[in-house]
């Protein structure tokens, strides 16, 4: 994909893409995509699937209790637990404001931990990483932002999330679906978003302006930016994703370059379908 060949233009040390159409093909890569690049929060995906693989196995329930009082693993993954950011503490009541919240994915590692009598580091590489191949993917610390991966092992992650295997498809649909919707909330780099609609452990489109995917994205596009330089978003309209890692800290090189980037992406998608 020619698009593809626009990271080479970003101010960056280093990038790496992929597009993943949703049966699972590899469409094109730019990049050096063996490398491994800090996920920063394009972890909480990860962290959040492996999640569900607990719910599914029948070690946790969605709505059973977990984190501040009145929570539950679903407002854990939605990030509407009360949680501040990156304190253990909380700040409003369960289902009220949607704060995104680090400390609220900590909590939920300790939580499934707990319940299945594994390291979350490790129940994540059982659940979900060694079962997809992704060899170069590992969690060195918080389940909210310490992954490590490669474009590659990223691609194999978009191509499940599209076409699951490790999960129900209705689980699945359930992630990507709005959880308490209409809750507005500041989403990390681009301000206030009214509403700030969040899936489960997937942030959502919907009409959000400024974002970091494409101006042609569609609403019901959904996925994860980390500030470590790095994307990963799925648009089912599309019939693909697409995964961005770099090494250079999300600024405002990455609100300039990622919208434009994605809608050249969508449009050579379009394109080679007509």
């Amino acid at each position: 994909m020619q698009s593809l060949a626009m990271i080479e233009n970003w101010p960056v040390p280093t990038a790496a893409a992929a597009v993943v159409l949703a049966d699972g093909t590899v469409a094109g890569t730019a990049g050096p995509t063996g490398q491994r690049f800090p996920l920063a929060s394009v972890t909480k995906p990860l962290a959040a699937y492996a999640a569900l693989v607990a719910y599914e196995e029948g070690a946790v329930e969605l709505d059973e209790p977990a984190g501040p009082e009145g929570s539950t693993v679903r407002h854990l993954l939605a990030h509407t637990s009360g949680l501040a950011f990156d304190e253990h503490r909380a700040t409003a009541a369960p289902g009220t404001r949607r704060l995104y919240s680090n400390a609220g994915f900590e909590v939920l590692g300790d939580h499934i931990a707990k319940a299945t009598d594994i390291p979350f580091a490790e129940y994540l590489r059982q659940a979900v990483l060694e079962p997809l191949g992704m060899t170069s993917t590992t969690l060195d610390g918080s389940p909210a932002k310490d992954g490590v991966s490669t474009v590659d092992d990223l691609a194999r992650f978009a191509a499940e999330v599209q076409a699951p295997r490790l999960l129900d498809a209705r689980t699945v649909l359930e992630a990507m679906s709005v959880v308490h919707p209409g809750l507005s909330g500041i989403l990390p780099g681009y301000g206030h978003q009214k509403p700030n609609d969040w899936g489960l452990g997937f942030e959502i489109r919907d009409g959000k302006s400024p974002h970091w995917t494409g101006s042609t994205s569609s609403p019901r596009t959904f996925g994860h930016f980390g500030q470590s330089g790095t994307f990963l978003w799925v648009d089912p309209d599309a019939g693909a994703a697409c995964v961005a890692l770099a090494d250079r800290a999300f600024g405002p090189w990455a609100v300039e370059a990622w919208p434009p980037f994605t809608d050249a992406v969508l449009a050579e998608l379009r394109g080679t379908r007509r």
